[in-house]
């Protein structure tokens, strides 16, 4: 009997110490992540397709929106509505739309559309000029040390 009890207790202690990792894991895997939204709006409003497709950041419109991932995407145009409704991951901006620079350092901030770079095909959005600059010169380094804390962040 007092086997059986140890057992289950070694069960439950090493269950507790796989919770947060299979958080992590399933938010990753799931592709639950949050993504930053001032009013429930994405990117502050701005067209996250536009900044691939036209190499600007321009603002979507209220009638040309679309809900994904809990908030609200806007679109300058229908063709850029269909374009991320078909590949909507492809657009998104990485580490949530939140500030590139600040999750290399472990902290959430708001990512400004209008400072803003494409990595690899990845659009990053950062909070500041100072953090931009900053991040232009070290961003191989700094997406590395981001990615780090991306999604595991989210549940601090």
């Amino acid at each position: 009997m007092e086997n059986n009890l140890a057992l289950r207790l070694l069960f439950m202690a090493f269950a507790l110490m796989l919770l947060p990792l299979s958080g992590a894991a399933r938010a990753e895997t799931a592709g639950a992540a949050v993504y930053s939204a001032r009013a429930g709006v994405a990117i502050g409003g701005y067209d996250p397709v536009a900044f691939f497709e036209q190499g600007a950041a321009q603002p979507g419109r209220r009638g040309q929106a679309v809900m994904w991932k809990g908030v609200v995407w806007r679109f300058a145009t229908a063709r850029n509505q269909a374009r991320f409704e078909a590949n909507p991951r492809a657009y998104a901006p990485a580490f949530g739309g939140y500030c590139a620079f600040a999750m290399s350092q472990g902290r959430l901030m708001h990512g400004d559309p209008l400072l803003w770079a494409i990595v690899d095909g990845e659009l990053y959005l950062l909070n500041n000029p100072d953090a931009r600059d900053f991040w232009a010169a070290r961003r191989g380094e700094l997406i590395a040390r981001a990615q780090l804390h991306w999604p595991v962040i989210l549940q601090k």
